[in-house]
């Protein structure tokens, strides 16, 4: 095992085009760390430059104590996972297992039994024998991992290895992937584009946008603390909300009424006074509810009534669509990502005839339905307010310390 450290590390190709932009990252020995964004973030980019399969153009690479800029990737002890298996098809699974001890010379006693051992944690026992055109597509990948875990690499390197797989199968090998990350203790670096993925994987979780890493944390502080706009809105489904505020003292004018910010809130924000300032307030969806069905806790918030547009039922909760007659938030942070997540990702960010949409997750009980006036209720007290220029959080703990290319320590 071992720690993978990033020192300014940037990725320039010869057109010019910087795919990662000087980016600083420590990777603690044994953890397991994400890297998530969107596609062309620069996240894959920066797991083959760990690999060595891409040159890096300036910055150094360690691998524990190590400087390993010019090593070939043989010989940085890493393992690599990819999405498409990879998989020899007229080997057996021992074979593929074994393949790369094989090439390394190792005694065919000692791959046995390293083969078998790591088919005992990947519950593999039973197919050893069989080719990969015989197994599904989750057993398959077991395989790619089993390959890499025989090695005993210092770390292993996964590229969006899931994303193959169908969704019910892709939940059971979430927790496969914990389970035997958790089980070896090897650190592991993890690419992904499904921000779920990332939510429920890692020890801490690195969430890029064009090359540049814009804040690293646990999941828990990521999704509560967001330290700007592009992480408020990639992290969460559905995502936040994004409505245009204006900021006088301790009360912030929302399109649907005033309210006061609670104390905590208020102390939070730096700089301003007073004097009113224009700002995006950000809501998560479950943070309102039906005032019908509110408990006690919910219903000192901010009230107000709208009539539903669209409702679909999840069971356990529903989704309620809605608009307020607003002019969407705007933000260059806000354009970008829309642009990078898919507009119909970001309800706040889109507009229609001057109304803004939002999306509301409320208890299975309430009664909304399309076309029905609906009084909700809102937790003031989840508020994130943003500066519209750059895309700043107000309100996170230490927002600007976790914004930009360095990991939060």
């Amino acid at each position: 095992m071992a720690q993978i450290q990033l020192k300014g590390v940037t990725k320039r190709y010869p057109d010019g085009t910087e795919a990662v932009k000087a980016i600083d990252l420590l990777i603690g020995d044994g953890e397991f760390m994400i890297l998530v964004g969107p596609s062309g973030c620069g996240k894959s980019t920066a797991l083959r430059m760990i690999a060595g399969l891409e040159d890096i153009s300036e910055g150094e690479m360690f691998i524990g104590e190590e400087v390993v800029n010019d090593l070939a990737p043989k010989d940085r002890d890493i393992a690599m996972v990819f999405q498409n298996y990879a998989l020899y098809p007229h080997m057996t699974v021992r074979e593929n297992m074994g393949f790369a001890l094989k090439l390394a010379k190792v005694d065919q006693g000692e791959i046995n039994t390293k083969v078998e051992e790591a088919a005992r944690i990947l519950d593999l026992q039973d197919h050893l024998e069989r080719k990969p055109a015989n197994l599904s597509g989750g057993q398959r990948q077991r395989v790619a991992m089993g390959r890499a875990i025989v090695r005993d690499p210092k770390a292993f390197l996964m590229d969006e290895p899931l994303s193959n797989l169908d969704a019910k199968l892709r939940v059971q090998m979430r927790t496969e992937v914990s389970r035997i990350q958790k089980r070896l203790g090897t650190t592991m670096v993890y690419v992904t584009h499904d921000q779920t993925e990332a939510m429920t994987l890692g020890d801490r979780v690195a969430v890029m946008r064009a090359g540049v890493i814009q804040q690293v944390d646990s999941p828990k502080v990521l999704y509560e603390e967001p330290a700007n706009l592009f992480v408020a809105g990639f992290i969460g489904s559905p995502a936040m909300n994004f409505l245009p505020a204006k900021l006088t003292g301790d009360s912030l004018e929302l399109p649907f009424g005033t309210t006061q910010l609670p104390d905590e809130i208020r102390a939070k924000i730096q700089g301003g006074g007073d004097k009113p300032r224009d700002v995006i307030a950000g809501l998560r969806p479950e943070h309102f509810e039906d005032a019908a069905v509110a408990d006690e806790r919910q219903t000192g918030g901010m009230k107000f009534k709208v009539t539903i547009d669209v409702v679909e039922s999840m069971g356990s909760e529903l989704y309620a669509y809605f608009d307020i007659e607003a002019k969407a938030a705007e933000s260059e942070e806000l354009a970008a990502l829309a642009e990078d997540a898919g507009l119909g990702e970001l309800p706040g960010a889109g507009s229609s005839g001057g109304a803004t949409h939002v999306v509301a997750r409320l208890d299975s009980q309430s009664s909304a339905d399309a076309g029905k006036e609906v009084e909700m209720v809102l937790d003031v007290s989840q508020i994130k307010l943003f500066d519209p220029n750059g895309g700043r959080s107000l309100t996170a703990e230490q927002s600007q310390e976790a914004v930009g290319s360095r990991a939060a320590e």
